[in-house]
């Protein structure tokens, strides 16, 4: 009797961990930080660049497989993505491999023939699992973070309340359903100052304004906030942007930016110019985390 966890053990994660080991070095980590990468030793890892470890050639040949340990690499080598993550979507690649009359299923099957003759199906775990989905949301906005703390100047876009950059989970419908910067984002004597990594439920208003659009016919899943000036909502709109202006004395935000959307749910710039005691603010909206990022990075140009 041979469980397919086991095949997983025997033939996929020395395949995995050797071709993902060889991809990490190609892009310049150490022996060393690819064992903490791995969570394996450092002569584990000398053994997988040398080849004394026996590769699968079925599996390293998938397309899959092949594909997975490039976005794996560069997400690791980058920061983009964490551990935790690239754990997730190599789970859910193996759970793939193991449907039926797929390649680990064969293995399965070939290893106990008697399987064969079974119509049953093997794949049990959910890969669209929230924590998968939770995962790819802080590592979209860890690179939308990071492409602003490589904008030179977006400093100056920051508004004194701070920034917030956030995504939402593709069915979100609270705050905690959304991730972004921790504290916020500041200007730091010219400086961008990022608090912390991405996280769930740490941004109230941003996170609030996003929510409002999506409930009024917005089809954003990101959105960021910067200081407001008239010149800067006209360069945006000359950019091919829909904007949208919602009062700043409102009761409720919900409300306010309903009546900013009523005619306009296409809008990807929203804004208030401000009232007594509150600061003007634009927002921008947009697909994804690293797509809105990009709008602000091309208004500094």
């Amino acid at each position: 009797m041979k469980f397919v966890e086991e095949v997983v053990v025997e033939e996929f994660l020395p395949t995995f961990r050797s071709m993902l080991a060889a991809d990490l070095r190609e892009r310049g980590l150490t022996q060393q930080a690819v064992a903490d990468v791995l969570g394996v030793s450092q002569s584990a890892v000398s053994k997988y660049a040398t080849g004394d470890v026996a590769r699968n050639e079925e599996l390293a040949s998938d397309d899959r497989v092949r594909d997975l340990v490039e976005r794996v690499g560069e997400g690791l080598a980058s920061g983009d993505m964490s551990t935790v993550q690239a754990l997730v979507e190599a789970e859910v690649l193996i759970r793939e491999l193991e449907a039926r009359g797929d390649v680990l299923a064969r293995l399965h099957e070939d290893a106990v023939p008697d399987l064969a003759e079974y119509e049953g199906e093997f794949r049990v775990h959910d890969p669209d699992s929230e924590l998968l989905a939770r995962e790819r949301v802080r590592s979209s906005v860890r690179r939308g973070v990071r492409t602003l703390e490589h904008a030179s100047g977006f400093a100056t876009l920051v508004p004194n309340v701070g920034s917030n950059l956030v995504e939402c989970l593709p069915n979100a419908d609270s705050v905690e359903d959304v991730a972004g910067v921790p504290g916020r984002i500041f200007d730091v004597m010219g400086r961008v100052e990022v608090p912390g990594e991405p996280a769930f439920g740490v941004s109230e208003h941003v996170a609030s304004v996003l929510l409002a659009a999506r409930a009024n016919g917005s089809a954003a899943s990101a959105a960021l906030n910067l200081r407001y000036d008239p010149g800067l909502v006209a360069a945006l709109e000359e950019r091919g942007h829909v904007t949208a202006e919602f009062d700043a004395d409102y009761d409720d935000l919900s409300t306010a930016v309903a009546d900013a959307l009523a005619d306009r749910s296409d809008a990807t710039v929203l804004y208030q110019s401000g009232g007594f005691g509150i600061e003007p603010v634009v927002y921008l909206l947009g697909e994804s985390a690293p797509a809105v990022a990009e709008v602000a990075r091309d208004l500094l140009d």
